[in-house]
């Protein structure tokens, strides 16, 4: 049996479910109309999950769909290279999307999701993650809305892995 590395709390699970609701808050006078909700699995999964809660309480309801895409695998840095695994199951033609990631890191990962979901038909898509990281993209590239800043290191927790463990972890932490 291994042994868990030292894992620093970055954000604790109260103080995560304040940012998640404080975004619920800035988000919901955007999502008039039709939405569907995409999550990018598996990191967002969490995220979404409480994000939608949060939603509900002030009387919006968009449709959940997913979009599993691929750019890690089990590395700490992106391959570079994005595959989509699994496509949505429902049409978003004509609607506005609001597409969910775990963290914002790069820009690729949404850049791509975004110009997949446009191509498909969405009116609109919102850009929302959880932790952005210090050296994202700003200006047009940049994501629209985010839950906290996120320092630059490896995070893990609620959703976010590495290698395919500590994604069960309630609380955002980092590694070294």
């Amino acid at each position: 049996m291994s042994q868990t590395p030292p894992i620093d709390v970055v954000l604790s699970e109260a103080d995560l479910m304040k940012r998640v609701d404080a975004l619920a808050e800035r988000l919901a006078p955007q999502l008039t109309g039709e939405w569907t909700a995409v999550t990018i699995l598996i990191g967002a999964t969490p995220f979404t999950t409480d994000l939608l809660k949060a939603l509900a309480r002030r009387d919006v309801h968009p449709v959940l769909d997913a979009l599993w895409l691929e750019s890690y695998r089990d590395a700490r840095e992106s391959a570079g290279r994005i595959v989509v695994r699994a496509d949505l199951s429902r049409p978003i033609k004509d609607r506005g999307v609001l597409l969910l990631d775990d963290v914002f890191d790069t820009g690729r990962t949404l850049a791509f999701a975004k110009a997949h979901l446009l191509a498909k038909g969405a009116r609109d898509v919102i850009t929302c993650a959880l932790a952005r990281k210090p050296w994202a993209p700003e200006g047009e590239e940049n994501v629209d809305m985010h839950a906290f800043d996120a320092p630059g290191r490896f995070l893990v927790g609620y959703g976010m892995d590495d290698a395919g463990k500590y994604r069960g972890l309630p609380f955002i932490g980092a590694l070294d």
